[in-house]
């Protein structure tokens, strides 16, 4: 239970950072610098907020540093982030996974690939203070 619940307030904690840069990205970066540009300047952003968010949770939950219970709550957090973006979010803009799949920049969506994975392991890379 303690990975499910440590899972769940990592993907929120993130999701709702994404969820804020996302809208600032969409609404004032993209119309400047364009869509690649903007989301790959998000991205050192949300490493930041992964990372911070990653050595909170597992602090402040208490995550034994057991390579499996850590890579078990990222792997939680994953899923109910895929979850979110294939629901929510194609909901939000109105796409088909297929549509969204084809809209995504090949540099920035490969980007964003690395950092889903970035995403699942940092609870196994960060250390206990």
């Amino acid at each position: 239970m303690q990975i499910l619940k440590a899972g769940a307030v990592y993907f929120a904690l993130v999701f709702g950072a994404g969820f804020a840069l996302g809208t600032i990205r969409t609404l004032w970066v993209v119309p400047t610098v364009g869509t690649r540009t903007a989301e790959l300047m998000e991205t050192p952003i949300m490493l930041v907020v992964v990372v911070l968010a990653a050595g909170w949770i597992v602090r402040r939950l208490g995550v034994p540093p057991v390579a499996s219970r850590r890579l078990s709550v990222g792997l939680v957090a994953l899923g109910l982030l895929l979850v979110a973006e294939l629901t929510f979010v194609l909901w939000l803009q109105r796409l088909t996974i297929d549509e969204y799949l084809a809209s995504r920049d090949p540099v920035a969506g490969t980007v964003y690939i690395v950092m889903l994975g970035v995403f699942a392991i940092m609870p196994l890379l960060v250390a206990r203070r």
